[in-house]
């Protein structure tokens, strides 16, 4: 019985952000039923973006097919659908068909430019919408150019995540007006908001606009990544003084020669002195060496390392299903938690089992069939 137990929501299947959102929301508990517009088989990253869901196949192009949708709707607390503007509307199940035949629907919305503005029709991907909120400018090494963070900002942060948020908020205003309404989520928005303390930052001048020379961006030499003697990497993030000191100290540096910490004029000169240093040993042997310590260090470790590291496997971070290893739901409940399910469906399950689980009668089912 996870937090969202109860709750219906019907997804339109399509890639990236959507399904994302579709899963985190699922692993909560909530009942999503996932409408495919052809049979096939899930593979690569799908099989896991789509786990926890059941689906059925229906011809958005059939107007049968479309009533059909209109009937799971009529008993959803929310929808889910990805497509560039316009698309739903095309197929007739745009918000306002939708609301009308269910006042109460949470209609969940996620694009990279929005639904309104200059660029809403233009093609995109999460590199292009970080780029337009500021996020892609900051992140890179100085001097080269910027680099894109896989795509965490833009799809699945900035983009199915902020969706996830929208939709519980959408409910749970729904449950207390009875009333639903469009959840227009952004990538472009979703990106800009990620950044929020970093524009506040800017504004208060304590933030260059100007990669790799600042605090967090790998600029100060107490908040970056060194090269060990195995070619693997450390992560140090020794931010505050009595940290920083504790670092300097268990590394056999001079404090004298170290600080002040703040002073950017001789950070380049810091960083120097710590990668000779950090190449010295081996990634496991510095870890080894700092355990215990709160000098803020830790393993850079690869995707076949990180599900393997005592504290994931402790806590459960990642679980196995059918074969496949995946990152466990998250955040945790102490009386609702989360799970998953299932692993997704190879193709759609028949539309009689759907409606039948979503409250429908024979005679209703029979007449739709």
């Amino acid at each position: 019985m996870g937090p969202l137990e109860g709750a219906k929501i019907v997804e339109f299947a399509g890639v990236g952000p959507a399904p994302f959102c579709g899963m985190i929301l699922a692993d909560m508990g909530a009942n999503i039923i996932r409408v495919q517009r052809k049979a096939r088989a899930t593979v690569g990253h799908s099989k896991v973006l789509n786990r926890g869901r059941k689906s059925v196949v229906l011809d958005l192009k059939n107007p049968d097919h479309v009533d059909l949708a209109f009937t799971l709707l009529r008993n959803a607390d929310a929808l889910i659908e990805g497509f560039r503007p316009g698309v739903m509307e095309r197929l007739g199940l745009g918000p306002d068909p939708c609301l009308q035949r269910n006042p109460r629907l949470v209609y969940g919305r996620v694009t990279g430019w929005g639904q309104t503005g200059p660029l809403r029709d233009s093609a995109g991907h999460d590199i292009n919408y970080i780029a337009l909120s500021g996020a892609l400018h900051a992140i890179g090494t100085a001097g080269e150019n910027p680099m894109p963070p896989i795509n965490l900002v833009g799809d699945f942060g900035g983009g199915g995540l902020l969706l996830a948020f929208g939709i519980v908020c959408g409910i749970f205003e729904a449950c207390n007006s009875g009333r639903g309404q469009v959840v227009d989520t952004a990538m472009t928005d979703g990106a800009a908001l990620l950044m929020t303390m970093i524009y506040g930052w800017k504004a208060a001048g304590s933030w260059k606009d100007k990669r790799g020379s600042n605090l967090l961006d790998g600029g100060a030499p107490f908040y970056r990544t060194y090269e060990c003697a195995d070619g693997k990497y450390v992560a140090v993030g020794s931010l505050e003084p009595k940290f920083y000191g504790l670092l300097i100290r268990e590394l056999g540096l001079s404090e004298t020669n170290m600080t002040p910490q703040m002073d950017a004029n001789r950070w380049s000169e810091f960083q120097d002195r710590l990668a000779t240093i950090f190449r010295t040993k081996s990634r496991d042997q510095w870890c080894e060496s700092l355990k215990g310590t709160d000098a803020c260090i830790a393993p850079v470790l690869d995707l076949e390392e990180a599900p393997k590291h005592p504290h994931n496997v402790t806590r459960e971070t990642f679980v196995e299903v059918d074969g496949r290893l995946q990152p466990a739901p998250a955040p945790r409940f102490s009386r609702t938690p989360g799970r998953i399910r299932s692993a997704s469906e190879v193709s759609g399950q028949k539309i009689e089992t759907v409606l039948s689980e979503w409250g429908l009668t024979a005679k209703e089912i029979e007449a739709l069939i």
